[in-house]
C-alpha cells in the first residue's frame, strides 16, 4: 500500500483516535478509583484535586470529538469506517459522563461531615465501583480487540451492580427512618450509589456501540439479552 494513499492516512488517523479514546478511558477509570478511595478515607484534599481535574477529562473529550468530526468531514468515510467514528463520538461522551460521576462523588465527600462512612455501606459502594470499573475496562478492551462476544456478555454483569445498589438503598433508608438526623448524610450516600449504578449503565451503552461498529446491528443490551423466557400460557 502506498504510504501516502488516502487509505493509509485514514487508517493512521483512526488508530491515533483509538489510542486517544483509550487514554481518556484510563483517565476516567483513575478518577473514579481515586474518588472512591478519597470517600473511604474522607480525604478532602484528594477530593478537591479530583474534582478540579475533571476539567482535563472534559477537554480531552472535546479534542477527540473535534478530530472525529474533522476526519468525517474531510474523508467522508463509508460503512464500518463511518460506524467506528460515530461509535467513538458516543463512547467519549459516555466516558466523560462517567468522569462526571467521579466528580460528583468527590462533591458528596466534601458535603458530608468528617465522620467515616458506615463500613457496610462503604463495602457495598466499593464493590459497586469495582464491578463497574471492571466492566468499563473490559468494554474498552473489547472495543480495541473487536470482541463482539465480550461486548454482548459484559452487560449481563449489570445485575450484580443493581443488587448492590438496592442493598445500599435499603440500609440507608432504614438509617433515615431510625435516626432522623442522618437524613442528609444518607441522601448523599444514596447519591453516590446512584452515580456508581449509572456508571455501569454507561458501560452498557459503550457495549452497544461496539456491537454496532462490528456488526452494523443497533440493539439494546441488558441483563435479559439472549435469555429465553418460557411461555406458561399454553
Amino acid at each position: 500500500m502506498n504510504p501516502h494513499s488516502p487509505r493509509e492516512y485514514f487508517d493512521r488517523a483512526q488508530q491515533k483516535l483509538l489510542q486517544r479514546v483509550l487514554i481518556l478511558g484510563s483517565m476516567v477509570e483513575e478518577a473514579m478509583r481515586e474518588a472512591m478511595q478519597a470517600l473511604q478515607q474522607r480525604d478532602f484534599t484528594a477530593a478537591r484535586r479530583i474534582y478540579v481535574a475533571d476539567q482535563e477529562i472534559n477537554e480531552q473529550r472535546y479534542a477527540i470529538e473535534m478530530e472525529c468530526i474533522t476526519l468525517i468531514a474531510t474523508q467522508q468515510p463509508m460503512a464500518r469506517d463511518a460506524r467506528l467514528l460515530a461509535a467513538m463520538l458516543e463512547i467519549i461522551t459516555e466516558l466523560e459522563r462517567i468522569g462526571d460521576y467521579a466528580k460528583g462523588i468527590c462533591k458528596i465527600n466534601l458535603l458530608m461531615s468528617e465522620a467515616p462512612v458506615d463500613s457496610t455501606v462503604m463495602f457495598n459502594l466499593k464493590q459497586m465501583s469495582e464491578h463497574g470499573l471492571g466492566m468499563l475496562h473490559r468494554a474498552l478492551g473489547a472495543f480495541v480487540s473487536q470482541d463482539i462476544a465480550a461486548a454482548r456478555a459484559i452487560p449481563l454483569e449489570d445485575d450484580a451492580v443493581d443488587m448492590l445498589y438496592n442493598q445500599v438503598y435499603r440500609v440507608l433508608l432504614a438509617a433515615m427512618m431510625a435516626v432522623p438526623g442522618s437524613v442528609d448524610r444518607s441522601n448523599h450516600l444514596i447519591w453516590a450509589a446512584h452515580n456508581l449504578e449509572r456508571m455501569a449503565d454507561r458501560v452498557i451503552n459503550i457495549c452497544e456501540r461496539i456491537v454496532y461498529v462490528y456488526t452494523g446491528e443497533m440493539k439494546e443490551l441488558d441483563g435479559s439479552d439472549g435469555l429465553q423466557i418460557e411461555d406458561n400460557h399454553g
